[in-house]
């Protein structure tokens, strides 16, 4: 049983983490500031005496006592991290620095959630951890991108400066039950689109591609990572490498709900990357990790989980 301390603890990720720990009867400290996550993540958590929660923004000194960290602090959807582009950056930059301190302070490991962003729009296909990716440093997204490389240099400092044990990983798009609603990512948008028979927004012609990996997969890596030798310090790509376009997600997302929504196209956002797949080699070598869920799987547990949110939504608006 060990003390871990999860940053972001009450989003989309860090929920399911906090879970998948307590299950492991780990002693739980969920900090979070509620921008993006969600007190409804962890409200089935709050009976188990083993998890604490905190309100805290990370851009602030945390003086805790852990023996293991997972800063998953970050907003990381277009929509909320270019709300305030600024914070993002300070959440990125100085929340790492205040975690690093904490860790150093305290000697705990500490597992840094970077990102496949760290790629921007590759010149590569697939992307191995090798790759300096092809980014741009003063557009709408570079608060997010640049954050997260600039979080990368600070870890691997501490590691190089201070000996501190460090996991770095960079995840690819994730997805499945406790998605933000209004995150404006492609998975939560069409599914919600057609589950209210919406129109269906399709950016571009559609032909861009993603890879998408359903959340108890990538819990499973975090845990697999955060438990190898200390000398295994990445970045290493998690993600599903099996490659969809966004118009064959949209058609999936059609048949699976029934939905009678039509597709719609709209112009492509500045810097959205064409292509997006991981090369998974490294993981699957050192973590003995590859998904396990198909993507027909994870959407029907995903789109039942929404179906679920709009059905209470509507009985709130009844009362």
């Amino acid at each position: 049983m060990k003390k871990i301390l999860v940053t972001g603890g009450a989003g989309f990720l860090g929920s399911h983490l906090c879970e998948r720990l307590l299950k492991e009867s780990h002693d739980i400290l969920c900090v979070d500031n509620y921008f993006t996550g969600t007190r409804s993540n962890i409200v089935h958590l709050m009976n188990n005496y083993q998890f604490e929660v905190m309100r805290h923004d990370v851009t602030f000194p945390l003086y805790v006592e852990v023996e293991e960290i997972y800063n998953l602090a970050c907003p990381a959807s277009p929509i909320h991290y270019q709300f305030d582009p600024v914070q993002t950056t300070k959440t990125s930059v100085h929340g790492s620095i205040n975690i690093l301190g904490l860790a150093k302070r305290v000697k705990a490991k500490v597992f840094q959630a970077s990102t496949s962003e760290v790629y921007g729009d590759p010149k590569i296909h697939p992307q191995p951890e090798s790759y300096w990716g092809n980014v741009n440093t003063i557009g709408s997204r570079s608060c997010y991108d640049e954050g997260k490389r600039c979080a990368e240099t600070l870890f691997f400092d501490y590691y190089r400066q201070h000996k501190l044990r460090i996991k770095v990983a960079r995840i690819f798009n994730t997805y499945g039950p406790r998605m933000h609603p209004n995150d404006g990512r492609v998975v939560s948008n069409f599914i919600i689109q057609a589950l209210k028979n919406e129109p269906i927004t399709v950016f571009g012609d559609g032909c861009q591609t993603r890879c998408f990996c359903y959340v108890d997969d990538m819990i499973e890596a975090f845990i697999r990572f955060m438990d190898t030798p200390d000398d295994f310090i990445g970045p290493v790509n998690l993600g599903n490498p099996n490659e969809i376009s966004v118009m064959e997600l949209a058609k999936e997302i059609l048949d699976l709900t029934g939905s009678s929504s039509k597709l719609v196209h709209k112009a492509l956002p500045s810097d959205d990357p064409k292509k997006r797949q991981p090369d998974i080699s490294l993981a699957r070598q050192r973590l003995n990790w590859d998904p396990k869920v198909t993507l027909e799987e994870g959407l029907n547990r995903t789109i039942e989980y929404f179906d679920n949110l709009l059905r209470e939504q509507e009985q709130v608006q009844l009362l």
